[in-house]
C-alpha cells in the first residue's frame, strides 16, 4: 500500500446525493478493497490501481475550518466516495480532527462506513448538533463478506459499533447494500429483525451499481449467484419483499436512489 500525504485546496465539494449538501473526503483512495465499488469510475482511476494507494490530505481540518465560518448552513456527509474510517485514520486521525472544527460551527452531519473504528470518536459525535451514523452492510454471511469486501471490519463488528451508537441514542441507520447476490427470500426477515435488534431506525437499500468494469472485478471473487445482478428485475422484487416486512416491523425501508 502506497501512503501519500497532500495537501488539499477544499475541504468541502457540494453533494448532489439526497439529503447531503456538502461531501467532506479526508482521504482520496481506500484500503477496504471492495470488489463492487464504483469510486474508481466516478474518479476516473484505473481500478487496478484501486486499493492499492492512499492519499491522506493532511491540511483538511485547517482548510475546513475556514470554510465553515462561511458556508451556508447544510448537511456534510462524510464521506461519499472512500472510508472516512479506513485504517488509515488510526495513524493521520483526518476524520476525527474534521470532525472537531465541524462540531464548532454545529453543521448537521451524516457519517457512513464499514468500521468499527467510527466508535472511537463517539466522544464527539455524541456532542454534535444533528448527526446520523449509516452503516452500510450488504449480507449477514460473514464469509460473503470476505469475498467482496475483504479489508473491512466483520459484520459483527459492523453491528455491535451500530449498537453502542443507538444506545447513546444517535441516530443509527443500515445502509442495506448492495445486497449480495448470495441471500435467499427467506433470509430477508431474519436481517430485518437484526438490524433492528442492533439499533437501526432506518434502512437504505441498494442495488449493485454496475458501472464499467465492475461487473467483470465481482466475477474474479467467485461469489455465490453473482449472474443475478445484471437482470434488471431482480433488485426490483427484493426491494418489494424488504419494503413489505418492513412496514410489517414498523421501521421505514427507502431505495437509495
Amino acid at each position: 500500500m502506497e501512503i501519500r500525504q497532500v495537501k488539499c485546496k477544499t475541504a468541502l465539494s457540494k453533494s448532489y446525493l439526497p439529503g447531503l449538501d456538502y461531501s467532506l473526503n479526508p482521504y482520496r483512495g481506500c484500503q477496504h478493497n471492495c470488489a463492487y465499488c464504483y469510486v474508481p469510475n466516478v474518479l476516473r482511476i484505473d481500478r487496478n490501481k484501486w486499493g492499492r494507494f492512499i492519499e491522506a490530505r493532511t491540511n483538511i481540518p485547517v482548510v475546513l475550518e475556514k470554510e465553515l465560518r462561511n458556508k451556508k448552513m447544510g448537511t456534510i456527509g462524510i464521506s461519499t466516495v472512500t472510508d472516512p474510517y479506513q485504517p488509515i485514520e488510526l495513524r493521520f486521525n483526518l476524520t476525527r480532527y474534521c470532525l472537531e472544527q465541524i462540531l464548532k460551527y454545529t453543521f448537521p452531519v451524516c457519517i457512513q462506513t464499514k468500521s468499527k473504528l467510527v466508535t472511537r470518536d463517539i466522544d464527539i459525535i455524541s456532542k454534535l448538533s444533528k448527526v446520523e451514523i449509516m452503516f452500510s452492510i450488504g449480507t449477514l454471511d460473514d464469509s460473503q463478506r470476505k469475498i467482496l469486501e475483504p479489508y473491512a471490519s466483520s459484520v459483527n463488528d459492523r453491528l455491535e459499533a451500530m449498537k453502542k451508537f443507538s444506545d447513546e441514542e444517535i441516530k443509527t441507520t443500515v445502509f442495506f447494500g448492495p445486497v449480495y447476490p448470495s441471500i435467499r427470500y427467506e433470509d430477508f426477515e431474519k436481517t430485518i429483525d437484526t438490524f433492528v435488534e442492533y439499533g437501526a431506525k432506518e434502512i437504505m437499500v441498494d442495488k449493485f451499481n454496475l458501472k464499467p468494469g465492475i461487473f467483470e472485478n465481482i466475477k474474479k471473487r467467485n461469489i455465490s449467484d453473482f449472474e443475478k445482478i445484471k437482470n434488471p428485475f431482480y433488485f426490483e422484487e427484493i426491494f418489494k419483499e424488504i419494503k413489505r416486512y418492513g412496514d410489517k416491523r414498523k421501521i421505514k425501508i427507502v431505495s437509495a436512489f
